[in-house]
């Protein structure tokens, strides 16, 4: 008896998954040509992606390298202006990065080009290329930050520089920060802060003994005693 019971349930079991499977075929053909379209349209997806990568974005990465090849060898010799502007037959940062902005060379060229605005004395175009700056590099990204603060000190906004100097600063970057936390006591320091002044000379001594930085920092605190 229990056995023509247990016969009995599995006969049933089965009878379900076939029904559930004949289902299942019946809607896979009710609906073929939508899963054909949608099947279609990501294959489409898939190939126009690798196709931008691959046709567009990689040969692109490529010409902004060499395209700023040049710029960054008048960087290097501190012809500025032909760094930032190109030389009539080489592109400059300013070409690199309306052509290839999109490109990591691209991106790299803003951080050049605000470093050579510094330098023509040209602040206020120095602090937009680079708050327009971004990168993977976090060294470079706390560079870019703190080097706002000296372009709005050169524009003579104090309160600015100083919250500039901060970021970089609160960045925790090892080769970048203790630079900025320098200047950021000196900012407060010639704002009559001497506290803050302090804290941000005793906060290179505490957290970055080993940065360049440090080998000065006691001369530093003597000035706010």
């Amino acid at each position: 008896m229990s056995n023509n019971k247990s016969q009995n349930q599995a006969e049933n079991s089965l009878q379900e998954v076939e029904v559930a499977v004949s289902r299942l075929e019946q809607r896979i053909e009710q609906n073929q040509n939508t899963i054909l379209t949608v099947a279609a349209i990501i294959l489409v997806v898939i190939a126009g992606v690798w196709a931008y990568i691959s046709l567009y974005q990689e040969p692109l990465k490529k010409e902004a390298q060499a395209s700023i090849f040049n710029a960054q060898y008048y960087f290097e010799v501190d012809s500025f202006q032909l760094a930032l502007n190109g030389d009539g037959i080489n592109d400059g940062f300013l070409q690199v990065i309306d052509n290839y902005g999109s490109t990591p060379a691209g991106e790299l060229a803003k951080y050049y080009a605000g470093i050579c605005y510094l330098n023509l004395g040209q602040f206020a175009e120095a602090k937009d290329m680079f708050k327009s700056f971004s990168s993977d590099d976090e060294t470079l990204n706390t560079m870019a930050l703190g080097l706002v603060g000296d372009a709005e000190s050169e524009l003579g906004n104090a309160e600015a520089a100083i919250s500039a100097y901060k970021k970089a600063a609160n960045n925790g970057n090892e080769i970048a920060s203790p630079l900025f936390l320098k200047k950021l006591g000196d900012a407060y320091r010639a704002a009559g802060n001497k506290a803050e002044a302090k804290a941000a000379y005793q906060t290179i001594k505490d957290n970055y003994s080993r940065s360049n930085v440090a080998r000065e920092v006691e001369k530093y605190l003597a000035t706010v005693e």
